[in-house]
């Protein structure tokens, strides 16, 4: 039997039911060994206890979070749920009775982690509960089949999720939440929560977007906007910075569009937020697209520029090129996100701009590509996220032809090494800053503190820091961080400093204001040499 499709050299490999078997055919030739086909036997797992009645306190439960700052809120809420509820939280994995594995769907490798825990959890016995973006946008992926859910706007379900799934149930919370046919922000701001570091508060002020990005699969999750009043946004920070954070995130997909559909807009919920930040905490804006800040910009400004607010502005650009911009159904032009970063920047001149950047979307061109290398050039953005593109299934972008592989690698390559090859803080070695102690650095040998423009500097880690607002001295500088030597007695250094500066800059007007000043530096001098030489 020959086929019309197949090439002369692959006939021989071609078999009909007449045809003769393989053990025939290989009979005449030497060193073949034939083996039956073995039907590969479906691995046994271990299947986790089952329980007719649950009795909190008595169950274990393992936390595990990819992705987003929204998601790491929605984690922290869950986990306080079920403390309260009187499950133990562990780190430990293999203690743990349950694991509740809460996802993220921007790229390949995230589900690919989320997916590798699931098997791992299966193979260990374990109770499982998924929640986050994969399974609200894909619930019927094979991997996910048997396993307990829940939605992003379903998390304060999670007890009853939890209970069921212990007692050998599968349940599923998907549901939008909505009232009088509209859809509102999510699941109750006032729940109770673990924080994952009890000095940081994360508040998502909305949920979902106005975008339909082409590769963006997170809208099938999180949906059309939904904007929490501010009122409740306003409680709830209050209820933080009363337990005690010092630090307040405000996240979503998108905090430009936050109020859109409800009559309100982001500068005047961050009016409202800054009035109730206490002395020594600060705020932080999440990440904004384009198109939603340009009519704020000036009361953007001020509000940046305002001593509890960093002033930092995470704005994804995602490419140079106009092109491929229109291809991803971004809604701006390169002159758009420009305008937001020059005006911002002329603003609050050591504002700090952090941006992604997508290598390799499928339309992108060489030419394209430059584009891009140019406008990272032209702003050497001191954080920048480069990201390879990854077909997410159900997208537009999906179907588009793809650029080669090994096109995207060099291009993320290259764009990855021009990204090293700048020092953003190496000027600042020997300023003095004042910088909030929030957190433990990775290594375990220092404590992780922000200046004003949300630049990471590393202090000694001394108990009495964490939490607290301190002056240092910028003594190293590397990549991604500076090192800050603590200053004793801080606070009259800084205002010697200031009364000097502002009489060489001339912000004192006044000849005899002046002359006091000076007068009184030199008695102090005067003073202070004539004690050193009495005491010796």
């Amino acid at each position: 039997m020959i086929l019309p499709c197949a090439d002369v050299e692959d006939i021989e490999d071609i078999i009909s039911s007449h045809d003769v078997t393989p053990k025939q055919r290989f009979a005449a030739k030497k060193n073949i060994t034939v083996r039956s086909k073995r039907k590969k036997q479906k691995e046994e797992l271990p299947q986790p206890t089952i329980l007719s009645s649950i009795i909190p306190g008595t169950q274990k439960i393992y936390v595990k979070t990819w992705g987003c700052t929204h998601n790491s809120s929605d984690s922290e809420y869950m986990a306080g749920q079920l403390a309260a509820y009187g499950y133990h939280l562990t780190n430990d994995k293999l203690d743990a009775d349950l694991w509740l594995l809460n996802s993220c769907t921007v790229k390949t490798p995230a589900e690919d982690h989320f997916r590798n825990e699931i098997e791992y959890g299966k193979k260990n016995g374990k109770h499982i509960v998924v929640a986050g973006c994969v399974p609200q946008g894909a619930p019927k992926s094979l991997f996910l089949k048997g396993l307990s859910m829940v939605g992003v706007q379903q998390i304060d379900r999670i007890v009853e999720v939890v209970e069921e799934t212990l007692k050998g149930n599968t349940v599923k919370f998907l549901s939008q939440k909505k009232e009088h046919g509209k859809k509102v922000g999510g699941a109750s701001l006032s729940l109770p929560k673990v924080r994952r570091n009890p000095l940081i508060e994360i508040i998502a002020i909305n949920t979902g977007c106005l975008n339909q990005c082409t590769y963006c699969k997170t809208k099938h999750a999180r949906g059309e906007l939904g904007s929490y009043p501010p009122e409740e946004i306003i409680e709830r920070a209050k209820q933080a910075f009363e337990e005690g954070v010092c630090e307040l995130w405000l996240t979503s997909e998108d905090t430009g569009t936050y109020g859109r559909d409800i009559g309100t807009s982001l500068p005047e919920l961050l009016w409202k937020l800054v009035e109730v930040i206490p002395d020594g905490c600060m705020m932080r804006v999440g990440m904004t697209n384009p198109p939603y800040i340009i009519e704020h910009l000036e009361e953007m400004s001020k509000i940046l520029d305002h001593p509890k607010v960093y002033s930092f502005l995470h704005i994804p650009v995602q490419s140079g090129s106009d092109q491929v911009l229109s291809d991803m159904k971004r809604e701006y032009t390169c002159k758009d996100f420009e305008l937001v970063v020059n005006f911002l920047q002329s603003k609050i001149p050591n504002l700090t701009i952090a941006t992604d950047i997508i290598c390799g979307f499928p339309t992108e061109t060489e030419n394209d590509f430059e584009e891009t290398m140019k406008l990272c050039n032209k702003y050497k953005f001191p954080s920048l996220f480069i990201n390879q593109f990854f077909p997410r299934p159900g997208t537009p972008a999906a179907r588009m032809p793809k650029v080669p592989p090994q096109q995207v690698k060099k291009r993320t390559k290259r764009l990855s090494e021009f990204f090293q090859s700048y020092q953003p803080y190496n000027h600042k070695i020997g300023e003095t800053q004042k910088v909030l102690v929030t957190e433990i650095s990775h290594d375990k040998l220092h404590y992780v503190a922000h200046n004003k423009f949300y630049e990471q500097v590393l202090v000694p880690m001394k108990e009495e820091y964490l939490g607290k607002m301190i002056s240092v001295k910028i003594v190293r500088a590397t990549k991604h961080s500076m090192e800050g030597e603590p200053i004793s007695g801080g606070s009259c250094f800084p205002q010697r400093v200031s009364l000097i500066s502002l009489i060489s800059d001339n912000k004192i007007s006044s000849d005899t204001m002046k002359l006091k000043i000076i007068i009184g530096i030199c008695f102090a001098l005067i003073a202070r040499i004539l004690w050193k030489f009495l005491i010796m």
